[in-house]
């Protein structure tokens, strides 16, 4: 087993859950002397800045959060999707709990990511404000969280693929390819893409990303399946999600083919 803190949108079980991670136990901690940012730049633009962790010289200052009990075999999952190594850094800390003090792992920025000009997005905001209040952190945290500005939200137009005869793919296709990556009924080829975005491939490559792009949409109830999206049983609000990220992927990867999993492929 090992013992992990999380102080942003993994506060969410349902959130964590979607990432492969699913704990044994929870408990609520603190780590005083710290403070709660949001100045890791997300991979892309339009996410603006996700939670991190900083010391702080005000003795005033603490970060509320959850301390997660897990399987020794989720930390390979934990380190993929919170970018171990390109994004954050793991190390460990002392939080405070209701048996006493527990020395966790939790994960930091690394100053290639740090811009301390980034917003949170309303809908990550709200992803750790749910966790919060479910997990009973402290009413005057989540005020906190509450009164942070967010980054205004930006409208995409309707995903529209370029004109063309395209090839299609499905699960077992796609799996071929190690560096494409498929959303919504789009697969992109993420070999040319700017520096910071290669460090993902791996995370993205060779599979169809849109379950797990529905379940971080802070409408999700974490229960939703690709039968749900195939019937568009999804929310409004995840179909935005969803065409927002095709729009961005169009921007940052390479359009190479129409992803249909319940279509063979001759």
């Amino acid at each position: 087993m090992f013992i992990y803190f999380g102080y942003g949108s993994n506060i969410n079980l349902a959130s964590l859950k979607a990432k492969g991670v699913t704990p044994v136990a929870s408990e609520r901690g603190v780590l005083p002397g710290w403070r709660l940012r949001f100045n890791v730049q997300h991979w892309f633009h339009h996410e603006g800045g996700v939670g991190n962790i900083e010391p702080s010289t005000n003795p005033n200052d603490f970060v509320e959060g959850m301390v997660h009990t897990c399987h020794e075999t989720d930390l390979a999952a934990l380190d993929a999707v919170e970018s171990y190594g390109l994004g954050y850094d793991r190390i460990e800390v002392d939080v405070e709990t209701s048996r006493g003090i527990v020395s966790v792992q939790t994960y930091i920025g690394l100053p290639g990511f740090l811009d301390n000009t980034c917003l949170p997005t309303q809908r990550y905001l709200n992803i750790i404000i749910k966790g919060a209040e479910e997990a009973g952190l402290s009413p005057f945290y989540i005020d906190k969280l509450r009164k942070n500005p967010v980054l205004p939200e930006t409208n995409f137009p309707a995903f529209i693929p370029p004109p063309g005869q395209w090839p299609h793919f499905n699960e077992q296709t796609l799996a071929l390819h190690p560096e494409f990556t498929a959303l919504g009924f789009a697969v992109f080829d993420m070999q040319q893409a700017r520096g910071k975005l290669q460090g993902i491939i791996g995370l993205l490559g060779g599979k169809d990303m849109t379950l797990f792009f529905v379940k971080r949409h802070d409408t999700s109830s974490g229960n939703e399946t690709d039968a749900d999206i195939k019937s568009g049983n999804i929310s409004d609000g995840a179909k935005e999600y969803l065409n927002a990220y095709m729009n961005e992927f169009m921007n940052e990867y390479k359009y190479v083919g129409i992803y249909d999993p319940y279509r063979p492929i001759k």
